[in-house]
């Protein structure tokens, strides 16, 4: 039973960050990729055959592989995330009325910044980063 539930529980969240993920496609400030991997995440524990579908999918799959291959992700997606990331933390510091709020999401934007633009730079997910040129 417990196992069931576990089971249960991962697709549930799996499912719903593909949903999520897939708004984001359409919505400017809803991340795509965190989603899908935390969908790749839950179906690799969940469902094989849900985490094969997910990653040979053409859309979603070279994204998910990059990462899971190379712990890299395109330029595209570098410079999609970059405008999602300044234009919500923008919003939410002229949303929030207290100055140490401004000043935490204000830090916590910058730093995440600048761990995701250290992230190297793979534009073909195909090939494992040791033949690849990385940029970063």
């Amino acid at each position: 039973m417990k196992d069931f539930v576990k089971r249960a529980l991962l697709l549930s969240v799996g499912w719903l960050s593909i949903v999520l993920g897939i708004l984001g496609v359409f919505l400017p400030l809803l991340p795509t990729t965190p989603f899908l991997l935390l969908a790749s995440a839950c179906f690799m524990r969940g469902s094989p055959r849900l985490s094969h579908w997910l990653h040979h999918h053409p859309h979603f799959g070279p994204v998910l592989r990059n990462w899971h291959e190379n712990r890299a992700v395109s330029q595209a997606v570098k410079r999609r995330a970059n405008i999602t990331i300044v234009a919500s933390f923008l919003l939410s510091l002229f949303l929030v009325p207290l100055l140490w709020h401004k000043f935490m999401l204000l830090v916590i934007g910058s730093l995440l910044l600048i761990w995701f633009n250290r992230l190297p730079v793979v534009e073909n997910p195909s090939k494992p980063l040791h033949q690849q040129v990385v940029s970063k």
